[in-house]
């Protein structure tokens, strides 16, 4: 790209917001297009003043041959993450790198003792410590009045809402809640996001009824023994305190932590019990008379597994009391342990397609899974799903007969093999009966199918879309006559030939 002249004078440049590496990106292309050098641009946010008045970058000609230069993406993360940054100083600093990029410098970035380097790397660590404390020193407060609504306030340091805010909504997809900051608001509606203005401190609940609940089991799980204040202050600062209920009882857990760790000491030994004593079993579901809503409250409390410890929640069957027809899956999904909805995930979405293309209507069916906890395995940050074990199916088996029992639909669609062994027997081989009706000892009707998770681990977009078409062929097996083409939803299957 061609230098600027000698005499070229000052320019300024507006991003608005401030923090968006989107606007910033659009000012410094067009900067580069015109050859305007660091030293001849004055960055301007919010209401700032231009220096010297200086013209908007926008009105510069054009240099002749210039074109839109390709940077590398770790540049691109790098600005992204410094944009952050309250420095005033941050949109001087990656628009020089930049320069020193697009002009022979390409590999500035690889080169940590290079002091614009070294200066981008702590401002992106700064705000990256920031996006840290944002997630772990949020409290959610209950909005009087208002179910299933909650409020938090917090006060970052940096411009960080709208980088951290898509963790909580995947974190509390399912709840609708509010983060208010003094520069920034969002809002999640259990959809989609939506940023405003900043906020007052007294805009946010000062307390909610659970938190002397809260309060009490924090008093209960603290333990002085391993009490280092210097490392507390390090990991959770005491500017912090005044967003967290429990920090009220740290002056006197503190206080007392030597006198604690003397009575702990002092105490007489105890022998080790040689048994673990056995957990108390769960309640069960009895009686087909009680509703499905009672069923799934019993539910909420089963431990019958080990699966419910590292799940989120109970993912229950959801779908119309009286509905004709039961879709039974294998177990939820990350997005449905989050949710507490089930064939919320992509499996659900690919689900959804294929009632769509095929004129039912989803909301007529009751929906649920063999195995009620998410089984995963973590990778990092990343949760992996795991295939449940017989273990897990035998223990939520009578979960799932109870809600066949409750609900009494006439037809069941097994989606996978862990469901058709749930409902057909152990002896049900997928490869071999799928798509073949059979007859349950009630004379439920139902047949399986491959689970959609299946279609989407298919190696390549030919496979998957053949996977797609037989996984939309079996449940078309819903449909029959006139009614499916008239597009009056789900019917029943015709008596099969014995």
């Amino acid at each position: 790209m061609p230098r600027p002249q000698p005499d070229a004078q000052r320019w300024s440049l507006r991003v608005d917001p401030p923090w968006s590496l989107d606007a910033w990106r659009d000012g410094a292309r067009d900067a580069l297009l015109r050859g305007v050098a660091p030293e001849q641009l004055d960055w301007l946010q919010g209401s700032d003043a231009s220096l010297l008045d200086a013209p908007a970058v926008a009105t510069a000609p054009v240099l002749d041959g210039a074109s839109v230069p390709n940077v590398p993406r770790d540049f691109l993360e790098l600005a992204a993450t410094c944009l952050c940054h309250r420095d005033g100083q941050r949109m001087p600093l990656l628009y020089r790198l930049l320069w020193r990029i697009t002009h022979g410098e390409r590999s500035v970035l690889s080169n940590p003792a290079d002091a614009d380097v070294l200066r981008a790397m702590a401002l992106a660590q700064a705000v990256r410590r920031d996006s840290h404390k944002m997630k772990a020193f949020v409290r959610f407060r209950e909005v009087p009045g208002q179910a299933d609504a909650f409020i938090a306030w917090f006060e970052p340091d940096h411009y960080i809402v709208d980088r951290v805010a898509p963790f909580f909504a995947r974190r509390f997809a399912g709840m609708r809640w509010a983060i208010l900051s003094p520069d920034r608001s969002v809002q999640w509606d259990g959809q989609a996001l939506a940023f405003g203005p900043g906020a007052r401190r007294e805009d946010a609940p000062a307390d909610d009824v659970q938190e002397s609940l809260w309060q009490t089991y924090y008093a209960n799980i603290f333990n002085p023994a391993r009490l280092n204040t210097r490392m507390m202050l390090q990991e959770m600062p005491a500017r912090y305190w005044r967003h967290l209920p429990e920090a009220q009882l740290l002056p006197g857990l503190v206080r007392d932590a030597a006198e604690r760790v003397q009575d702990m000491h002092d105490r007489p030994a105890q022998a080790p019990q040689r048994k673990i004593p056995a957990r108390a079993p769960a309640p069960m579901p009895t009686g087909a008379g009680n509703s499905l809503q009672a069923l799934r409250q019993q539910a909420l409390a089963c431990r019958q597994c080990p699966l419910w410890e590292p799940a989120t929640q109970v993912v229950f069957g959801e779908g119309p009391a009286d509905a004709r027809i039961m879709v039974v899956g294998e177990q939820p999904g990350d997005v449905e342990d989050l949710s507490g909805h089930p064939f919320a995930g992509p499996a659900g979405k690919l689900l959804d397609r294929a009632l769509q293309e095929l004129g039912i209507d989803r909301g007529a069916l009751y929906l649920t899974n063999a195995v009620k906890h998410f089984h995963h395995e973590r990778r990092g940050k990343v949760r992996l799903h795991k295939r449940p074990e017989s273990r897990h199916v035998h223990a939520c088996q009578p979960w799932l007969l109870g809600e066949i029992a409750r609900l009494r639909p006439q037809v069941i669609v097994c989606l996978g093999a862990t469901a058709a062994a749930s409902v057909f027997g152990s002896g049900f081989k997928l490869a071999r009966d799928r798509g073949r009706w059979h007859t349950l000892d009630d004379g439920t009707r139902g047949y399986a199918t491959v689970h959609p998770a299946w279609v989407l681990r298919q190696g390549d977009d030919a496979r998957r879309e053949e996977a797609y078409r037989l996984f939309r062929d079996d449940l078309q097996r819903l449909q029959v006559g006139d009614s499916a083409s008239a597009g009056h939803g789900p019917a029943l299957p015709p008596t099969p030939d014995r």
